[in-house]
């Protein structure tokens, strides 16, 4: 019988040392499974998932099943009421039965409170262009003014333009 070594070197996954925490948050808001809240996306789909998130699972008193209550913003609303019946069918089929009776959605304002923040992806970041040089961009073109092809004259003049404004401002960092 042979012994097998350990890969991880005393290191362990993050999503085993957060499991009991992300099971104990879920479950104070009625998420039963939460894998409802890891995986929304895989979930409810990328288009849905772009438009609303999971905020709470309740069980009513008399009533069969659970409420699912969504947080969108307003605007988004009545697209996402006319596919609530569609929501609850691939939440119920991550549950195994059908577990959730209705779907509650909940409006909110783009900034506000915890649950209120509205932010379902991040915003891209938006880079600054600094001004072209005409010294540069004449300097780039000189380079590349033996290629035949346009496509590729225009990239590496662009590439050449890139080139000399970085060493400028690598330059002007250290003066």
């Amino acid at each position: 019988m042979a012994f097998r070594r350990s890969t991880t070197r005393g290191f362990s996954r993050t999503s085993r040392l957060l499991s009991d925490q992300i099971r104990k948050a879920g479950e104070s808001r009625g998420f039963a499974v939460s894998r409802l809240l890891t995986h929304w996306e895989e979930i409810a789909g990328a288009d849905i998932a772009a438009i609303a998130r999971p905020v709470k699972v309740g069980y009513g008193r008399s009533s069969f099943g659970a409420t699912l209550t969504v947080l969108t913003n307003g605007a988004n609303a009545p697209m996402l009421e006319m596919q609530k019946e569609r929501l609850r069918e691939k939440v119920n089929a991550v549950y195994g039965y059908n577990a959730i009776s209705k779907v509650w959605i909940t409006q909110t304002a783009p900034t506000g409170f915890s649950d209120g923040q509205v932010e379902f992806t991040h915003a891209p970041k938006v880079q600054k262009l600094a001004p072209v040089d005409p010294q540069d961009q004449a300097e780039a073109a000189q380079a590349a003014k033996g290629v035949e092809n346009d496509d590729l004259r225009a990239a590496l003049e662009r590439l050449g333009r890139n080139v000399l404004t970085k060493k400028k401002t690598e330059r002007k960092r250290y003066e």
